[in-house]
Parts: C-alpha cells; sequence; structure tokens
C-alpha cells in the first residue's frame, strides 16, 4: 500500500514537471460573439465571461455589481465599441479600478476598430435617435469581419500571455480554416437571396444585407432605438405596397409585435434572426450562428 501511494505521487511530481500549469487569461466580453470568438481562439487558456446574453439589447445593459465584480477582475476586456457599449460601459471601467483594462491598454480590445464601418453619419443629431458617430456597431452580422477581428484579437491574447502566443496560434490557424472554408458554402447557400427586398425592425443588419446582397427598403423604427408609432407602421405599410418586399427582420432580442403586425397586414413572412450567439436553440455558437441565420432567411424566401 505504501508503495503504491508512493508510486502515485511519483507520477503526480512528474505530471506536474511535464505539464507546467496554465495561466491562462480570465476575459470578459460584452457581447455573446466575442465571447464566442475568445473560446475559438483562447481553448483551455482562457475563462471567458460574457455580460450580456442574447435575449437582451446591448446598447441598453444596467452596470449591475455582478458585471463590476468580474471587469474589475479581467485580464481582457473584449467589446464592439462604435458606442455600442456607451450608455453602461464607461461606468464599469471608471469603478472597476482595473488600470489594465482601460482603453488604450493592452486589456482592452475594441472590435469595431478592426473593419470598416457601415453608415457612419454625416453630421450627429441626437434627436434622431441612438446614431453612432463612429458607424453602425452591429459588424458581427458580416463573417468576414469576424475574420478580421479574429486576426487582431490572436495577437492581443499572444500579446498578453506570451507563455501560450504559439498555443493561440495554432487555434487561429485553425479556427481560419474552418472559418473560410464555412463561409465559401454560406456565400453559396445564400445565392437566391441576392437582391431580395426586406424590412427591417432596426438598423441592425446593414453588415448581412452588404454581405449576401439584400435590399433594406424600410425600418420600422422612424429613428434608430424608437419604437415605431402606428403611425409610422401605415407608412412603411403603404410604402411597400408600392415597392414589395419577402419579410421583416427583427433580431431575436426585440419585441415582434411590430415585425408581426406589419407581416401580417402585408402577407409577407415576420423573421427573428439569431443576431448573436445564444439567440436561437440552433445558434450555440460562430458556426450555427450563421448557419441558422440562412435557414431562417431561406425558410422564409420559399
Amino acid at each position: 500500500m505504501l508503495k503504491q501511494m508512493l508510486k502515485i505521487s511519483l507520477l503526480s511530481v512528474l505530471a506536474a514537471i511535464s505539464f507546467p500549469a496554465l495561466a491562462g487569461l480570465n476575459i470578459v466580453a460584452c457581447e455573446p460573439e466575442w465571447g464566442a470568438l475568445a473560446t475559438e481562439l483562447g481553448g483551455d487558456r482562457v475563462k471567458v465571461y460574457n455580460a450580456t446574453t442574447a435575449q437582451q439589447d446591448p446598447h441598453h445593459i444596467q452596470a449591475r455589481p455582478i458585471l463590476l465584480a468580474r471587469v474589475r477582475n479581467t485580464d481582457l476586456l473584449v467589446c464592439t465599441g462604435a458606442e455600442l457599449e456607451a450608455g453602461w460601459l464607461p461606468i464599469l471601467l471608471r469603478q472597476s479600478s482595473n488600470g489594465n483594462i482601460q482603453p488604450g491598454k493592452p486589456g482592452y480590445f475594441e472590435a469595431a476598430t478592426y473593419v470598416q464601418k457601415l453608415e457612419i453619419p454625416a453630421r450627429l443629431d441626437r434627436a434622431e435617435g441612438d446614431v453612432h458617430a463612429a458607424g453602425n456597431p452591429h459588424i458581427h452580422t458580416d463573417p468576414r469581419n469576424i475574420a478580421l477581428v479574429a486576426d487582431a484579437l490572436a495577437k492581443r491574447l499572444a500579446q498578453l500571455d506570451p507563455a501560450s502566443a504559439s498555443y493561440y496560434q495554432l487555434r487561429h490557424r485553425a479556427f481560419t480554416g474552418k472559418w473560410q472554408t464555412a463561409i465559401q458554402r454560406w456565400e453559396k447557400q445564400a445565392i437566391p437571396l441576392k437582391g431580395m427586398p426586406v424590412v427591417v425592425q432596426h438598423k441592425a443588419f446593414p453588415y448581412l444585407s452588404r454581405w449576401l446582397g439584400l435590399q433594406e427598403i424600410a425600418v420600422l423604427e422612424p429613428r434608430p432605438g424608437v419604437e415605431p408609432s402606428s403611425g409610422h407602421l401605415g407608412e412603411v405599410l403603404a410604402q411597400i405596397s408600392r415597392q414589395p418586399v419577402k419579410m421583416v427582420l427583427r433580431a431575436a432580442y426585440q419585441d415582434g409585435r411590430p415585425s408581426e403586425w406589419l407581416a401580417e397586414k402585408a402577407k409577407i413572412q415576420a423573421v427573428a434572426l439569431p443576431f448573436t450567439v445564444g439567440g436561437s436553440e440552433q445558434a450555440q455558437d460562430l458556426f450555427s450562428l450563421f448557419d441558422d441565420t440562412l435557414q431562417k432567411l431561406q425558410a422564409a424566401a420559399k
């Protein structure tokens, strides 16, 4: 018995020498898509916490104590930027006392920095609703943007955890190969969608529309972030009676009543897209997010 215990102890020591403990990184992702990407790139070297869920509007989040505790102890904060989190993230940063994740520090990462933004306003007027000076922040709905962000995020992981740099590089290379193959598959599937006229409930899909070639004919919100009145809905209904559309799109977290009203009156399809990871039962990672998005668009198109 003693010999067996000594043998087990010796094996444990040898294992510890051969496989040193992983330093790893604590990551807080402002949105689920970036948490999923950090997991793809970081594997078992990272611990990821998502500050929001797919059922929450990322524009309007409360800076709750649990978020403050997570941000206070994180090594890397991965957010969209482009003012998407302007209503709550600055509060967390200010109260966290974590100097490593402040803007300009290596622990602060804004995904929107690494892509070309759409819908940059010519002038700023808050009377126009939730207008973002840096452009539309919903960059993740185009998978080509996710590839660009992945390149930058993999480098940031290696910078913060140089002992695991080769590990992050290998995972990034593997992800990129699978992701580019998936993009090619999705684009083939989406060929019938090109040029299809649609209405959107919120200006959440310009990157998706550009990628797939959808034509956004109208927006249910009269101004970004402003719920449509019955009068405005009537105006949109009149518009699409003159210029027919195939479907009305909304994100899973949005109230479906405006879209469903229009769909019923116009005899078109109302489609709730997952929008981010966790937005539907099928969309449980980045790959299934786009699989499900394409499936829902194709089903409505038929």
